[in-house]
């Protein structure tokens, strides 16, 4: 597939997940969203489980933190490409505040925090894979405008919700669109790492899914833990697979990046 034709087919796809979107009757929360089975205190401390696994966030978005701003110059191959993962690490590190607060008291308007940096971290990830295998110009024009459209799409949804007619249909588009667009960059622009991000993906998968049986965890775990709970470790899990496919990128040799990013796809950052 030459060049144009993989840039028409991410542009098309994008462009069809908005309208998707649009046209797509509106999706109410559901009120039960909010109410999670594991509400134990610990050292009084409410819902302690749900919160204290919140500190997971904190730690490896530190941990990438630290990763994305060493001072080895075979991490980046353009000084501009680590600033779309220190937002996105930063985000991660802001979520595990957002959750905490959120699930000390679980209502709509505490959600909004946790909901915000969410969305630097999907907003993020996007463009930094832009910058790396599409076009480095795209990414850095569309760096601000997305993460403005990220919050505004969790300022809708909660305007929404104050109206009577919640609508989460901007936030999914957010959240799920960005990372089916991760997905599809990392088919049409092959690059080494890309294992890395492949199971950060499939880990926030089976987070969402350990979401999704919040309850029946609980009950088949003798009510130790909860799916919810498991949820936070699990993505926080995700996050880690990033911080790791930095880390392993920073210990390629310059000259080899050097020589290898002037052969297309393979390795990135070629573009721009």
């Amino acid at each position: 597939m030459t060049a144009t034709a993989r840039h028409a087919t991410l542009a098309l796809v994008a462009l069809l997940t908005i309208a998707g979107a649009a046209l797509a009757p509106r999706i109410a929360q559901p009120p039960e969203y909010i109410v999670f089975v594991d509400q134990r205190s610990l050292l009084g401390v409410p819902n302690a489980f749900d919160v204290l696994s919140n500190l997971a966030f904190a730690v490896v978005g530190l941990i990438g933190l630290a990763v994305t701003f060493t001072r080895r110059s075979t991490t980046f191959a353009h000084p501009w490409d680590r600033w779309p993962y220190a937002v996105l690490f930063a985000g991660v590190t802001l979520s595990s505040l957002g959750s905490s607060y959120f699930h000390l008291a679980p209502d709509n308007a505490r959600l909004v925090w946790d909901r915000l940096p969410m969305t630097v971290g999907f907003v993020a990830l996007l463009v930094a894979l832009l910058a790396e295998r599409v076009h480095r110009g795209l990414a850095r024009a569309t760096l601000v405008p997305l993460l403005l459209a990220g919050a505004a799409s969790v300022f809708y949804w909660y305007w929404s919700e104050l109206q009577g007619a919640g609508d989460l249909r901007p936030y999914l588009v957010v959240q799920f669109g960005s990372l089916a667009l991760v997905a599809l960059i990392l088919v049409l622009y092959p690059a080494r790492g890309a294992g890395f991000i492949v199971a950060g993906l499939a880990a926030y998968a089976a987070a969402k899914g350990l979401e999704l049986a919040d309850r029946e965890i609980f009950v088949a775990l003798a009510q130790t833990v909860s799916g919810h709970t498991l949820k936070h470790l699990v993505a926080a899990g995700a996050v880690a697979c990033l911080a790791a496919g930095l880390k392993a990128r920073s210990h390629v040799p310059a000259e080899i990046r050097t020589r290898a990013s002037a052969v297309p796809g393979a390795f990135p950052g070629s573009r721009g």
